[in-house]
């Protein structure tokens, strides 16, 4: 079996790492020439995973060709550049292909989610069996170390989903199934406003309590735009809702978490940006939501507030003092 990843990111990397353990043949396409060479001959990614031994089944590519060799394509490219990207991979999409897309991420321009985008470019609108997303709460780099790790992959078609999540399954990487696409990638789209959001309160230094209410308020919206959309509330208390959440907002090596550090912290976000080798999808995700969940009539105030915070509009003082001075309510989803 011979799998393709393409993406030269961390995530993808470790993926590729995961798959290569499995025993699987796999190809992972990236444009910087540089990476492909330390990984086919060091077998390390030295530059979103240095120090880290890869599995030798990896062969890094240049050549967009090689996919023409591969019936499984892993997506492990930025959610924003999916759109403007993946055009140029479709002269090479067999008739057999499934897509198992492992990005986080809400499109800015089309506000939707990526389910509704991707198979439109490949012509799979009506074939959703050849779609899947892997989500769940998974650092790159404890992957790609062995460090023990559970997610979801989830295709609509129930078959499909369990074939695929045993494709993925290692003694040290588990993968559950699930029938709900949207659910599984909103859940890791979503969840990292607030692992924004947690990273301002604790560089504020405001303490547990406040981040715990942030995290449990922050699942009630993610519950409220899922179930909105039509996705299962039960996906939303899985791997790629709540566990998703819990790894985001609270372990350092999230991206999202550094910055709203930062930004509790005084630096501003640009500089922030500027400064990261990795994307930080939360930030676009956060103006991405907030549009979609007002033209759903969805309520989502932590969501907007940390949009205020990102545009400039809101110190984070004033965030907290404003989500902390909403009007009293009864506590409900």
């Amino acid at each position: 079996m011979s799998i393709a990843v393409i993406g030269g990111g961390s995530f993808g990397t470790c993926l590729a790492h995961v798959l290569g353990k499995c025993g699987k043949s796999v190809y992972q396409l990236m444009r910087d020439a540089s990476v492909a060479q330390s990984i086919n001959e060091c077998h390390e990614n030295n530059k979103y995973l240095p120090g880290i031994v890869l599995s030798e089944q990896i062969k890094a590519v240049t050549n967009p060709e090689i996919l023409q060799e591969c019936d499984y394509w892993v997506i492990a490219l930025p959610c924003q550049k999916q759109a403007e990207l993946l055009p140029n991979y479709v002269p090479y999409f067999g008739e057999l292909t499934t897509l198992i897309n492992v990005a986080k991420g809400i499109d800015l321009k089309q506000l939707l989610p990526l389910s509704m985008i991707v198979p439109k470019i490949f012509g799979l609108e009506d074939d959703s069996a050849r779609y899947a997303v892997l989500s769940g709460p998974s650092f790159a780099k404890e992957v790609a170390l062995d460090m023990p790790t559970a997610c979801t992959l989830a295709c609509a078609d129930e078959k499909r989903a369990s074939f695929l999540r045993d494709i993925f399954t290692t003694p040290f990487f588990r993968c559950y199934s699930s029938t709900d696409v949207l659910g599984v990638e909103l859940g890791g789209a979503v969840k990292n406003i607030y692992a924004i959001a947690a990273g301002v309160c604790d560089g504020l230094n405001y303490g547990s309590n406040a981040r715990a209410a942030l995290v449990t308020r922050g699942l009630a919206e993610m519950c409220r735009l899922g179930l909105a959309m039509g996705a299962s509330f039960e996906t939303f208390m899985g791997l790629s809702g709540l566990g998703d959440l819990m790894l985001t907002c609270s372990g350092d090596l999230s991206r999202n978490r550094q910055v709203g550090l930062r930004l509790g912290r005084g630096e501003k976000l640009d500089d922030i940006i500027a400064s990261m080798n990795s994307v930080a999808e939360g930030v676009p995700t956060t103006h991405a939501v907030c549009a979609l969940a007002q033209s759903l009539e969805v309520e989502m105030p932590i969501a907007y507030t940390m949009k205020k915070v990102l545009d400039g509009e809101f110190t984070p003082q004033d965030a907290f003092a404003y989500l902390t001075n909403r009007a009293r309510k009864a506590e409900t989803l």
